[in-house]
């Protein structure tokens, strides 16, 4: 859903910055990353992965799209990662109604003891709510940006991390529930409350909406107060393989994500996120969330950025 924040984040995640979860380095020099050696990402392949998932149409809980994107998703993965889990689980809608969610997680380099943890939700939103016809307005978005994009980011780089071996340890965590109405980030919730015994990434990464074709992903101020080390971090990563006018150092919007919960339990996580998508943000949960909106740049800026992260150590 992502709901923008116009006052400083509450009390409680700035509780949570002394907790550990920030292992990111310390701000200074830059990262002096060797791009040569670098496994490259394709980002014209995850731009059909962000196709294939439209084509399912809307992938809201309870709907044959939903099912159709969690079964592609799973079998994409366990053929690339070293073990997937998929955390069934339920929940309850705002009006009552029960929903069957899921989030699938994809674990790489499973014995290593200094893991990330990068996540994206896959659902999409079951009402327009910001479309400008009213009587539109209870159709579901097609949602190739607000949920495609990072999804298809992960799963880009999951056929990257199969076919590298990595320093670290990493998780792809895809979120379900986090656009279902008034109800948030149901999915992210659920896995902060359910972590594996002694479970404590180094960091995580959130990607959300990266697939807008003019892509700038501005500082958020949530992901700023939380976890600054993991911001430096990300953008020093982006500047050194040139990704800078992508990576500016300005903040942008505050907004309430999936990293939100994650936060709260305890882990350093920050949120990529283009929250300007269309002209005066003028496609966000709207009917215009299509793939004529997207492009592969954004995807390419960040898989390329995350894919320094994981191999620089």
């Amino acid at each position: 859903m992502k709901r923008l924040v116009v006052c400083a984040l509450m009390v409680a995640v700035l509780a949570c910055k002394g907790e550990r979860g920030g292992g990111a380095p310390a701000t200074g020099a830059a990262l002096g990353l060797d791009t040569a050696k670098l496994p490259q990402f394709d980002e014209k392949a995850a731009y059909r992965l962000l196709q294939e998932q439209v084509a399912f149409g809307p992938r809201v809980p309870g709907t044959p799209g939903h099912q159709k994107q969690l079964d592609w998703m799973v079998a994409y993965l366990r053929e690339r990662a070293d073990s997937v889990e998929v955390q069934s689980f339920e929940a309850t809608g705002p009006k009552g109604e029960p929903l069957k969610l899921a989030n699938v997680i994809a674990r790489f380099n499973p014995r290593a003891s200094d893991r990330i943890l990068l996540l994206a939700h896959w659902d999409t939103r079951p009402t327009a709510d910001n479309e400008p016809d009213s009587l539109k307005r209870k159709q579901p978005i097609p949602g190739a940006n607000d949920g495609a994009s990072g999804v298809a980011v992960l799963m880009q780089l999951a056929d990257v991390l199969k076919r590298h071996s990595q320093p670290l340890g990493v998780d792809l965590l895809f979120t379900d529930g986090e656009d279902y109405t008034d109800a948030m980030y149901l999915g992210s919730e659920y896995f902060a409350g359910h972590l594996p015994p002694g479970y404590r990434p180094l960091y995580g990464i959130l990607v959300d909406m990266v697939g807008d074709q003019s892509p700038v992903f501005p500082i958020e101020p949530t992901s700023q107060q939380a976890a600054p080390e993991v911001v430096d971090r990300v953008w020093r990563t982006a500047e050194d393989l040139g990704l800078s006018r992508y990576f500016p150092r300005s903040p942008g919007t505050p907004v309430d994500d999936d990293h939100v919960p994650l936060i709260r339990a305890g882990i350093h996580t920050i949120d990529i996120i283009d929250f300007d998508y269309g002209p005066g943000n003028a496609y966000w949960h709207t009917l215009e969330d299509t793939v004529e909106h997207t492009s592969p740049e954004g995807l390419g800026a960040v898989g390329r950025t995350l894919v320094g992260l994981i191999y620089s150590g």
